[in-house]
């Protein structure tokens, strides 16, 4: 699964590695901790529309940076609480998942990431890791998003919300967790952000291995556990044999 990542780049790099815009309009924030309801940078491609909000189908669609919350609320929802349930999506089922399926087909977004964190449970203890790119590389998650609104209120703005796509665990990381978050190459991020490609079959596939065997999987402190806590030092390499010491 994936309940927590680091995301701190600004704009400005995210606007470079990526090729878009900037439709943030100064809210994304570097955070290194980022938890579930939080609103964050991702990435959408969509037809610009008219002055109307008509979707203009023949105008080549724009590659942005927009803000989202994290946890997908879908259109039907009678209630956006449902979000905090909804943070995942597994790759396996999301065709058929009434919450998911349309939003697969023609509402994909990218997420960036500095990298994520997993626990490792041995007994009753759970250590955490922190899995992130040897480089400084953006890690670009496959993400999914909606828009909703109350529906006794049509004149309301919109809610945006996305959740992340997640995979059986592959190759080092298995050792930490058995689910991954999709992990889309800078390859395929044309055709997963293609706002008018509806068959996802080619996309839903395994992160690529040597993505996965390149991976850090970093020992850090369980200061990460508190998500009131967030700054650079809960990404640095810890002893978990001597956490006690420097921490206490």
């Amino acid at each position: 699964m994936c309940g927590r990542y680091a995301a701190t780049k600004d704009p400005a790099k995210l606007i470079e590695e990526f090729d878009a815009i900037d439709l943030t309009e100064g809210h994304a924030r570097a955070d290194h901790n980022v938890a579930p309801t939080k609103n964050v940078v991702t990435v959408v491609q969509r037809h610009p529309r008219d002055e109307d909000g008509q979707v203009l189908e023949d105008e080549p669609a724009e590659r942005s940076l927009r803000m989202m919350k994290w946890g997908l609320v879908p259109f039907w929802a009678k209630d956006p609480s449902v979000g905090s349930r909804m943070i995942n999506t597994r790759a396996e089922t999301a065709r058929e998942k009434p919450a998911f399926r349309r939003a697969l087909v023609s509402r994909r977004c990218l997420v960036p990431a500095d990298g994520w964190f997993e626990w490792r449970r041995t007994g009753k203890e759970k250590e955490p890791f922190y899995m992130t790119a040897p480089d400084d590389a953006s890690i670009a998650f496959g993400g999914i998003w909606e828009s909703w609104r109350p529906k006794d209120d049509d004149g309301a703005a919109p809610l945006i919300t996305f959740s992340i796509i997640t995979t059986d665990a592959a190759g080092q990381l298995t050792d930490v967790h058995h689910r991954m978050p999709l992990i889309v190459p800078k390859s395929r991020w044309d055709g997963w952000l293609d706002p008018d490609r509806e068959d996802v079959t080619d996309l839903l596939v395994p992160t690529p291995e040597d993505i996965v065997a390149s991976l850090e999987l970093r020992p850090i402190s369980t200061k990460v556990n508190n998500v009131r806590n967030n700054g650079p030092e809960l990404l640095e390499r810890v002893d978990p044999a001597h956490e006690g010491t420097l921490f206490s």
